[in-house]
Formats: C-alpha cells, structure tokens, sequence
C-alpha cells in the first residue's frame, strides 16, 4: 500500500513540483470517490448510484454528455428519482489538465475502476512506443490516497 507521502515522493522525484504533487493527489481522491460512486451502493431501504443524463419537463434521458444526478431507487417503490448533484469529475479533470500542461514530457491515464488508483502519471518511456496506453499504463506513477 502507497502512503500520501510515499505518492508525493514518488511525483517530486520524477519532477512535479511540490504544490502540483500535492493537489494532483486531492484529484486522485476526489476521482476515486467519484468512481465509487458511480458502481452505486444499497441499504436495507434503497439504493443509489451516480449517473449522467438530462432531465426535461420531470424526464430524465441518459446521456454521457449531460449533467451528474444521484438515482436513488427506494426498495418499497417503483420509480427511480433523479437528484442532481455537483459535477466533481469534470471540475478534477479541469484542474489535472492545467497541472499536466505544465510539464509537457508528462502524460496521464485516469482508470476508473474504484478499486485500484484512479491517476496514473506516465514519464517519457513509461509505455512502450506502438503500445496501447490501456494495457500497460500501470508503469506510471500511481497517484492514490
């Protein structure tokens, strides 16, 4: 298991700066949460999972593009209702995007399966020339909790 500092280490000796490991670490975790999220979770009385969509007139249409929105599903009804709450992946990619313009030999993979780290920092030759960044990203620096 990574410490915080370990992660923070592991990012000032390849060459980020202090300040941007910092808060390349505080994206990681907002996306991680948000990646939980987005497999949903349950009790005894509903469930819930995060999703993208549009509501219009009391519908609501799926859509990958649209705003984020809790759908929360209570056991005892038949009907899903649709909560809309702060789009954090969105604003977290924003920020990573102007950290990362920084340091232009430097690329990143975010991986949004929860249960490994979501930031992957990758150096120049951390993925093999001609190879699928999706199956070998883990080479990179992994920036987690």
């Amino acid at each position: 298991m990574t410490t915080k500092s370990e992660c923070i280490d592991r990012l000032v000796n390849a060459g980020i700066k202090l300040d941007d490991a910092r808060a390349l670490r505080r994206i990681a975790m907002t996306l991680h949460r948000w990646y939980e999220m987005e497999c949903g979770s349950s009790d005894d009385y509903s469930s819930w999972v995060l999703v993208r969509g549009i509501k219009h007139k009391g519908e609501f249409t799926h859509d990958d593009d649209g705003n984020s929105f809790i759908e929360r599903h209570v056991h005892k009804e038949n009907k899903a209702q649709y909560i809309p709450v702060p789009d954090r992946e969105r604003g977290a990619e924003k920020r990573l995007a102007k950290i990362m313009a920084g340091y232009p030999s430097f690329s990143f993979y975010l991986q949004t399966d929860p249960r490994g780290a979501p930031l992957y920092i990758l150096r120049p030759g951390d993925i093999p020339e001609g190879a699928d960044v999706s199956s070998c990203y883990n080479r990179g620096i992994a920036v987690c909790k």
